[in-house]
């Protein structure tokens, strides 16, 4: 997740000077993280994503699982919170 939001962005997230616009959650981000998952199901291939941004903000677990991701890496006191937030996501997307 660091080095994709690093490539859409264009910042090294490590210099300080450029450190205060590193978003994970940046639109572009958001659009590039939707094209890699999209195109990853759209060959058969699982797709995990290992970051920071679901542990820190839940919502943007829900954000992943309404892309279609199959795996998150999560901090372990943000498991049960990002649990509850990934179920409500999956139910959700279930009905539709």
């Amino acid at each position: 997740m660091n080095d994709l939001t690093q490539l859409t962005l264009g910042i090294d997230r490590d210099c300080e000077g450029l450190a205060a616009v590193f978003d994970e959650q940046d639109p572009a981000v958001r659009w590039m993280i939707r094209k890699v998952i999209g195109d990853a199901k759209a060959v058969g291939a699982k797709i995990g994503l290992c970051a920071q941004a679901p542990s820190d903000h839940p919502g943007f677990a829900a954000f992943l699982v309404e892309c279609g991701i199959d795996s998150i890496s999560l901090t372990p006191d943000s498991f049960i919170t990002v649990k509850r937030t990934v179920a409500a996501a999956e139910a959700k997307r279930e009905k539709r």
